[in-house]
């Protein structure tokens, strides 16, 4: 009998985390391992909702800074979260987790609407729905579309699978040796702190629906099971500490 401490969770995943060891692109081994991870928290009978970036193929910012239209480079950044979508659900069917991709821009070829009723049903029906494209609209980042999906579907916390790096630090703990990890952190916290988790968008919309969010490694073989879990990895952040 599993004593999992959240019944339905959002999982963020960087589009950063399906390009592996690559840098860019999508590594299928690098997928199909997440795929595992994905799965084994699953078995425990959580209701999974995924959310994907897209940065491992295109960054809106990066075409702004090449003298693009900002909006219109940030629709290419839907587009590739799409593309991360089908691929890892590909993955995760190919070990028998059933899944749903949901797109916020219809695409009905490839996948449904996003619409919240259809995603509880799918979620009630034990379906991971992979959300793909953001919110839909330009300016806002995949962070705010987690932080907004996970309060439509009234998800018990939001995972974010972070690569190779275990919770939130004061600084870059790869730049700086004496950074700070924080244990436990309220949303105010990070907005005044500037920690740059999630932008302030994101952070606020959690802090305002009172979303458990849950900082950690996606690298480390069984995280998400044990995030799910409610062991003590990384760091969490609520409103309250």
């Amino acid at each position: 009998m599993s004593h999992e401490k959240y019944k339905r969770i959002v999982l963020k995943l960087s589009g950063e985390a399906m390009a592996g060891d690559l840098g860019t692109g999508i590594h299928p081994p690098t997928v199909q391992d997440i795929s595992r991870e994905v799965k084994a928290a699953h078995d425990l009978g959580v209701e999974i909702a995924i959310v994907v970036g897209g940065g491992n193929i295109w960054r809106g910012k990066t075409g702004e800074e090449l003298g693009m239209d900002r909006a219109q480079a940030d629709y290419m950044g839907m587009l590739a979260t799409i593309m991360n979508a089908l691929a890892l659900q590909d993955a995760l069917e190919n070990i028998d987790v059933p899944t749903r991709v949901q797109t916020s821009m219809e695409m009905k070829e490839v996948a449904e609407l996003y619409i919240r009723r259809r995603a509880e049903r799918h979620l009630d029906k034990g379906r991971v729905v992979i959300l793909a494209g953001g919110t839909g609209n330009p300016y806002f980042s995949t962070d705010t579309a987690a932080a907004l999906r996970a309060a439509e579907l009234e998800a018990d916390a939001i995972l974010m699978a972070k690569n190779n790096v275990d919770g939130i630090y004061s600084s870059d703990p790869h730049l700086n040796k004496d950074a700070e990890k924080y244990e436990h952190l309220t949303y105010l916290d990070i907005i005044n702190k500037d920690l740059k988790v999630m932008d302030t968008t994101a952070s606020s919309l959690s802090m305002d629906n009172k979303i458990p969010l849950v900082v950690f490694n996606l690298n480390e073989k069984g995280n998400i099971k044990r995030a799910v879990l409610g062991d003590d990895i990384g760091t969490t952040v609520s409103d309250h500490v």
